[in-house]
């Protein structure tokens, strides 16, 4: 299995990969290294092997001989039996077809628009801009294990999902019951500004939610910004991807961007209110399987631009949302999880925190 891209986009790959392990002795996940961590945390992979795809990663690295090569040795070691190379409607999966044909893999599944020659020997053809442009990014790689031969097996309802049980996170985020708010991004394009984010804190703050902002490494300035002083809990760099879907899964609600923690989100049942810049399609990329609020101008100049940094003066996408229009957001997608949670007990309610 390969999915070389992105977190989100691996945990999307989830389903999928939960057909495939249904039928297979073991599933061995090809994946970069902004995917790894999610790839471990998906039910049905027995390991991860890492590699970063020149053709496919942000930052990618020069396409060498010795790079290559690595690649290849390793798949021959592995001597797979199949190979189901998951993409982006937007990538080509027939360069890293060829390195799997050279490393010796005798059956190898993918969609493809182009002619794949004698690349593969399952191609399916999805029609991206017609019947098919609106189908689930999570239903599109299903699609592709169906037509491979893998189901899922009888009582797996095709959401997303990690494994379980997550780390325990009561030491940093405290009880269930607060709202988590995540406010950075992979690419700029995809930001909704940080002084909304802050402005959208104190007011929930303000409504008497408890909130803890969450963050990288690389985000310790912008998550202290957005916490500021206070009783808002900063877990900016104090996370690895296990521990951020544990504390995730103890939220009545996330917010964030069309980025990774959105997609964990879904992984772990949690509502989320997405700010989502159209440069992509939100009915491919918006969180799937749980209740989600979707805010920011969908019919922007930018859409379907899959653009990293705004085309746009001003970023009106997402510029145009109001802390106010998030935060009553909140309140729906919160109401939706008390609601949830009164079901799963029969309806004896768990506490968690009022709405307001």
């Amino acid at each position: 299995m390969a999915r070389p891209d992105n977190a989100g986009d691996v945990l999307l790959a989830g389903p999928a990969i939960r057909a495939v392990a249904a039928r297979a002795r073991e599933v061995v996940l090809l994946a970069g290294p902004h995917g790894r961590a999610a790839g471990e945390l998906l039910p049905g992979v027995s390991r991860v092997l890492e590699w970063r795809t020149p053709w496919i990663d942000p930052e990618p690295p020069p396409v060498s001989g010795a790079h290559v090569t690595r690649l290849i040795r390793e798949i021959r070691r592995l001597a797979p039996e199949q190979a189901l190379v998951f993409t982006s409607f937007h990538q080509s999966p027939l360069p890293l077809a060829l390195l799997l044909r050279l490393a010796g893999t005798p059956r190898i599944a993918a969609i493809s628009t182009d002619y794949p020659g004698s690349l593969l020997d399952v191609r399916r053809v999805v029609d991206e801009d017609g019947e098919d442009a609106d189908v689930p990014e999570a239903e599109r790689m299903l699609g592709l294990a169906r037509q491979a031969g893998f189901e899922l097996p009888a009582g797996d309802d095709g959401r997303l999902a990690v494994r379980r049980p997550l780390p325990g996170v009561g030491h940093l985020a405290g009880p269930p019951g607060y709202v988590v708010v995540h406010p950075g991004v992979s690419a700029p394009a995809r930001a909704w500004p940080a002084a909304s984010w802050a402005r959208l804190v104190r007011l929930l703050a303000a409504g008497g939610r408890r909130v803890v902002v969450t963050g990288g490494p690389g985000e310790r300035a912008l998550t202290a910004g957005v916490a500021g002083p206070g009783s808002v809990t900063d877990l900016g760099g104090r996370t690895d991807l296990a521990e951020l879907a544990g504390v995730i899964a103890g939220a009545c609600a996330v917010v964030a961007a069309n980025t990774g923690p959105a997609h964990l989100a879904a992984a772990v049942g949690t509502p989320v209110v997405s700010l989502f810049a159209p440069v992509v399609p939100a009915a491919r990329w918006a969180p799937y399987g749980v209740p989600s609020v979707v805010l920011g101008d969908q019919h922007a100049p930018c859409r379907g631009s899959r653009a990293r940094t705004c085309p746009v003066p001003g970023h009106p996408c997402l510029s145009s949302v109001t802390a106010e229009e998030v935060a009553v957001a909140v309140g729906r997608v919160a109401a939706d999880r008390v609601a949830a949670d009164r079901v799963a007990v029969g309806r004896v309610a768990v506490p968690r925190e009022a709405t307001p």
